[in-house]
């Protein structure tokens, strides 16, 4: 029998597969259909502080500045006993969760302020989460802004967190840093549970009609799996922490090849948006039938048995593969070059 368990965050998982952070985690018939279909864990969709402030102000607008001149029409005023914030709602969401599944939950946070990310935090963990994604999306728009500065930044919202919380803390990484093994290292001394990478930012678009900035939602592929296999084994075996892959993972070979990186865990979203949640069970199928034929007897054997440290040809993984890559295209028949 093939032993399909794999450690993260500090929890034995039965599997690494993890359904990442979508709206299918909303719905609590959607969340027990990917655990039935073998989801070891869950991610819930994000906690935006934006959302959260905007419902304070637009409380604070109808209860307390709607003064209309008369007394007796006061009674006319809104009362929020039926108003349910982002806020409620989101911890009415994971404390349903929690109570019909019996997977881990990890609740995911993406705040704006330094009072926002911890205290928001504290009511995550008090509201049953296993463990807390720190999804930090910071487009920095000041020129004179140094990298230097955009890290400090990750550093201090993990160190408050963790000062605030128990629970484990994981933090979602986008590739656009000028070290990223660096910075991973930072992280691992301030104390991270787990790093996921990479987030995979939303870019916009421009409607040439009305010259106005829209929004643009283009799921990934399998090819944007590639970034996180890269730094994945470079990193394996040079960090002690959790080590998560997201963002392109859609296939049973996807995952495995992550896996044979060095990854603890397997992030999966737009293939489940675009199959449905039973589909993890035909990846999880595939990657059974996949280590059975190639003789692994676990996940844990075959972890990080192509990372950078033990690959045939690490460099692989370096500048020689970006040469190689290069030298490999061909002009199709008749175009010349």
């Amino acid at each position: 029998m093939i032993d399909l368990s794999t450690e993260y965050l500090g929890m034995v998982l039965k599997n690494p597969l993890v359904p990442s952070a979508s709206p299918l985690a909303r719905q609590p018939d959607m969340a027990r259909r990917l655990e039935d279909a073998g989801a070891a864990a869950i991610v819930m969709n994000s906690l935006f502080e934006e959302e959260v402030i905007e419902d304070e102000e637009r409380l604070d607008h109808l209860m307390h500045h709607q003064g209309i001149g008369h007394f007796e029409a006061s009674s006319y005023l809104p009362v929020n006993d039926g108003y349910r914030t982002h806020l409620e709602t989101y911890l009415e969401q994971l404390a349903g969760l929690k109570r019909s599944l019996e997977i881990p939950v990890i609740a995911s946070l993406n705040g704006t302020t330094p009072g926002g990310w911890t205290t928001h935090a504290c009511e995550l963990e008090q509201a049953g989460a296993d463990a807390l994604e720190l999804n930090i999306y910071f487009m920095p728009s000041d020129l004179t802004c140094s990298s230097e500065q955009i890290e400090s930044r990750y550093i201090d919202i993990l160190t408050a967190v963790k000062k605030q919380v128990a629970i484990p803390v994981m933090m979602k990484l986008s590739p656009q840093f000028t070290s990223i093994g660096q910075l991973v290292k930072r992280l691992e001394i301030a104390g991270v549970d787990g790093v996921s990478l990479f987030n995979r930012y939303y870019l916009p678009d421009m409607d040439l009609q009305t010259l106005a900035v829209t929004p643009s939602l283009k799921l990934s592929t399998s090819v944007e799996s590639r970034l996180s296999m890269r730094w994945i084994a470079m990193l394996y075996g040079r960090v002690k922490i959790t080590l998560a892959a997201t963002s392109g993972i859609h296939t049973h070979d996807d995952a495995i090849k992550l896996l044979l990186a060095g990854a603890d865990v397997t992030h999966m979203c737009a293939a489940l948006l675009h199959h449905g949640p039973e589909y993890l069970g035909e990846v999880l199928n595939g990657m059974m039938q996949w280590m059975e034929e190639k003789e692994y007897a676990s996940v844990a054997q075959l972890k990080g048995s192509v990372s950078h440290a033990r690959a045939i040809d690490p460099a692989a993984f370096e500048r020689a593969n970006y040469i190689k890559t290069l030298d490999s295209f061909h002009s199709p028949d008749g175009v010349w070059r």
